[in-house]
């Protein structure tokens, strides 16, 4: 059983950037790949970027690519989604998710979801 909770979301202008964290419980984390899926209400969820248990492998939707950066720390069981130059089409609520094995863009492939976390960027 793994818990997840995100944090770090909020506010912010076009332009700026927000670092969300995702804290894990649980035994065995590096051999869980993360990934970072986010949702607009009434819109299906939709992958933003994952990261390999050893943190070695890391993947992007092409949306977010060059301005997303996921990272893990398996000592202190986060990993962190480092955004950066935001567009107001980034709003979303963000999750992160894990899953036993190989990172996978597909949601309903992992197992375990965090509660969520607002992300509002204003133009």
């Amino acid at each position: 059983q793994v818990q997840l909770v995100e944090s770090g979301g909020g506010l912010v202008q076009a332009g700026g950037s927000l670092r969300l964290s995702c804290a894990a419980s649980g035994r065995t984390f590096s051999s869980y790949a993360v990934g970072w899926f986010r949702q607009v209400s009434g819109n299906e969820r939709e992958f933003v970027a994952a990261i390999s248990g050893s943190g070695s492998s890391t993947y992007y939707a092409d949306s977010v690519k060059g301005r997303f950066t996921i990272s893990r720390d398996n000592a202190k069981m986060t990993v962190h989604l480092q955004m950066n130059s935001l567009k107001p089409e980034d709003t979303a609520v963000y999750y992160c998710a894990t899953k036993w094995g190989l990172s996978d863009p597909l949601p309903r492939k992992y197992a375990y979801w965090g509660q969520g976390t607002q992300v509002t960027v204003s133009s």
